[in-house]
């Protein structure tokens, strides 16, 4: 009798360890399923619009060399005593005008970015240099850098007046092109500086001759240029090439550069003609 119970009481024990409780079962399952499926713990959700202008390389923590300023060269040369020399520093990605070449001689906005890069430069109490991963000494061997006064990039700044044309971009040292390019763009458009002169500023360089013959068209065209004003009325209406007409007062930035086409005595007599104030 003890020979029979015990194979029916294996038997049993064999058919309970085989079984599972199918709600157990599916509850494992759908676990697992989760923990291959689940984000990864250091991911983070992109909060950035898709038409976001933006610019990656501006947050990196890249490191700035203190440099102490020797003396302003150009528009976009500086002289600096960088780790114990005297070291010119031309400035990435960008070209002035000419204010001393041998050959071009002085060229129209040469002398104003000059004296812009000047007196940021020279009054900046914190001068620094940055530079990009590629080679930071050109064939000239003056160092290759972005410039920063007091915190704020020179190139920009230049970019920003109308004073500079983004220039010389080189692989790989173009970090800031981008951001520059957008900059140039709406100096452009706002005819600034350089930009005030078509077809003045082109991929090329700097074409005085465009002025020139802008001035010849202007002359050609009015009788007015280079009579005096009435006493009291000293408001130069211009046209530029884009046919807009634009008054300027005696503190406008441009006033003493400007060919005016006639006279006014008030802005209101200027705006009454048709004509803006400069932005």
């Amino acid at each position: 009798m003890k020979r029979r119970i015990l194979p029916i009481i294996i038997t049993g024990l064999l058919l309970l360890s085989g079984c599972s409780d199918p709600l157990t079962t599916a509850s494992s399952e759908q676990s697992n399923t989760d923990i291959n499926t689940a984000a990864p713990n250091n991911s983070k959700p992109t909060t950035s619009k898709p038409d976001d202008k933006s610019y990656p390389t501006d947050d990196l923590n890249i490191p700035r060399v203190p440099v102490e300023l020797v003396k302003t060269v150009d528009g976009d040369t500086i002289s600096v005593k960088y780790e114990g020399k005297t070291e010119k520093v031309r400035f990435l990605l960008i070209d002035t005008p000419e204010t001393s070449h041998p050959r071009l001689g002085v060229q129209p906005f040469g002398p104003e970015a000059k004296a812009f890069t000047k007196e940021i430069v020279e009054k900046a109490e914190k001068l620094e240099l940055e530079f990009d991963i590629g080679p930071n000494r050109d064939k000239y061997s003056r160092l290759l850098a972005y410039v920063y006064a007091d915190g704020q990039m020179v190139q920009e700044l230049l970019l920003e007046q109308g004073l500079a044309r983004v220039a010389y971009i080189y692989q790989p040292n173009v970090r800031y092109v981008d951001k520059f390019n957008d900059l140039q763009t709406i100096s452009r458009n706002k005819s600034l500086g350089i930009w005030s002169v078509e077809n003045y500023a082109q991929d090329d360089g700097f074409h005085p001759e465009e002025q020139k013959s802008e001035k010849k068209g202007t002359t050609a065209n009015t009788s007015s240029n280079t009579d005096k004003p009435k006493s009291g009325c000293n408001i130069k209406g211009n046209i530029n090439s884009k046919g807009e007409k634009i008054y300027h007062t005696p503190e406008s930035p441009y006033y003493e550069r400007t060919k005016q086409e006639q006279w006014f005595c008030s802005e209101n007599e200027a705006k009454q003609a048709g004509f803006r104030a400069p932005r």
